[in-house]
């Protein structure tokens, strides 16, 4: 039985959210604070951390961020009531690997935490870390050292990075990335995999205006030059 900590400040968003998960099988810890969400997720290991932004406390960006600084790669879903695309690319910066905009239904979360847990695993055979430029970035553990500058990366954008090192100087497309890294989740779309592009290049790449390495192919998708 999965393990889910809900971290969420609004009681009656939090009822509901827990019945519905424990309908669905699931165990179900919760946290009305920020504070208290940390501690949590620190102390009781979760599999998966639904997290909403605006807390008490501690907001959920910065839980998220330290929930990665103490190396902990448990997948993150942003619950938020800010649709802006900017507050979408904080919460990747920060480590999360996805997010949901409230108000949302119930099956669309349920699909959005099947298939994160569905990928939360990181295959043994990876090289664990690559440099990438400047960057030193750990394929396990999602951190990145750049200069004097570390940075967290959430699962998706590892399994993005890892699809493109993989098929090093080749275009991958859009929909190929989507296809393998979201799977049958109906929800993702093209500009998904772009928000984590710039996550990505904003955490690696020097001048993330101007990269060298997660380079885009016009009209087809990405590709990693090394």
């Amino acid at each position: 039985m999965a393990r889910i900590l809900v971290a969420e400040d609004q009681a009656d968003m939090a009822m509901g959210l827990r019945d519905n998960l424990q309908f669905e099988g699931f165990e179900v810890i919760e946290a009305a604070d920020g504070d208290t969400a940390l501690k949590k997720a620190l102390a009781d290991r979760p599999d998966l951390i639904l997290l909403d932004v605006m807390m008490p406390r501690m907001e959920g960006l910065e839980v998220c961020r330290r929930v990665r600084e103490a190396g902990f790669t448990i997948p993150i879903i942003m619950l938020t009531a800010k649709s802006q695309e900017i507050d979408v690319i904080k919460g990747f910066e920060v480590g999360a690997d996805d997010y949901v905009t409230k108000p949302f239904s119930m099956r669309e979360l349920l699909a959005r935490i099947k298939a994160a847990l569905r990928r939360s695993g990181v295959a043994p055979h990876l090289s664990r870390v690559v440099r990438i430029g400047q960057a030193n970035v750990d394929l396990v553990t999602g951190k990145v050292e750049r200069g004097k500058e570390v940075f967290r990366m959430g699962h998706f954008e590892i399994e993005i990075l890892k699809m493109l090192l993989d098929k090093a100087e080749q275009p991958v497309e859009r929909n190929h990335i989507l296809a393998q890294i979201w799977g049958l989740d109906p929800y993702p779309t093209n500009r998904t995999v772009d928000n984590h592009i710039v996550s990505l290049r904003r955490k690696i790449e020097e001048d993330a205006k101007s990269p060298k390495h997660i380079v885009t192919v016009h009209s087809i998708g990405y590709k990693f030059v090394p």
